[in-house]
């Protein structure tokens, strides 16, 4: 049985309200997804809709924080994944390319750059929630690894998720190709994600820091 808002109290019937309204946000857009939509979907009055969030905006910001906690929990830091630099670099952005190439995520993508102009808040906090943090640990694994300045470090790390991402996720976003309809793995990389052109780039970048 799914999720139900009968019987719920507090804490409990919050989350259920988030997940509840993330399916409606993803389905139907923002705009659609209105709360008497939600409120519906969750088997809740509007009234206790709005008793936890004052208004859809809220609501929507709230959606993206649960998911930026259940995307970062599923990503990890990159020497949670291996002890050698190269391998723990291949792993850690192997996760972070096939988290984002799944149909969930993609739909996320599309709704975030849909509402940039009408919502740019929403926008910017979805971009923050699934770029900066993963830049931000790569960058430090980097900086202690390679041993680079925080310049140098947060340089590295974009130059190393930009080549990764392109032209991989550009072509996902525009329905090019196919994605994976379940939901990758708790802990590591799938056996059939293809990790070639990560190893590719991440030689590339360790030579070079090397050299």
């Amino acid at each position: 049985m799914g999720r139900r808002g009968v019987g719920r109290r507090g804490d409990e019937l919050s989350e259920h309200i988030l997940f509840t309204a993330k399916d409606a946000f993803l389905e139907l857009g923002f705009e659609r997804a209105s709360m008497d939509v939600i409120a519906e979907r969750a088997k809740t009055s509007k009234r206790t809709l709005y008793a936890h969030f004052e208004s859809k905006e809220k609501l929507y910001l709230a959606v993206i924080e649960l998911i930026r906690g259940l995307y970062l929990d599923k990503l990890r830091s990159p020497a949670e994944y291996a002890e050698d630099t190269s391998e723990a670099l291949v792993q850690f952005c192997g996760r972070f390319m096939e988290l984002r190439l799944w149909t969930t995520a993609i739909r996320m993508y599309r709704l975030a750059i849909a509402e940039a102009e009408r919502f740019p808040e929403g926008s910017a906090s979805f971009y923050d929630a699934i770029f900066t943090t993963a830049h931000e640990r790569l960058a430090s694994f980097l900086r202690e690894r390679l041993k680079l300045g925080p310049k140098a470090s947060a340089e590295a790390a974009d130059d190393l998720i930009g080549r990764i991402m392109h032209p991989r996720l550009t072509r996902a976003l525009f329905g090019v190709d196919e994605v994976r309809a379940d939901l990758p793995g708790d802990d590591t990389v799938s056996a059939d994600f293809d990790l070639k052109p990560i190893r590719k780039v991440v030689a590339m970048l360790l030579n070079q820091r090397s050299s």
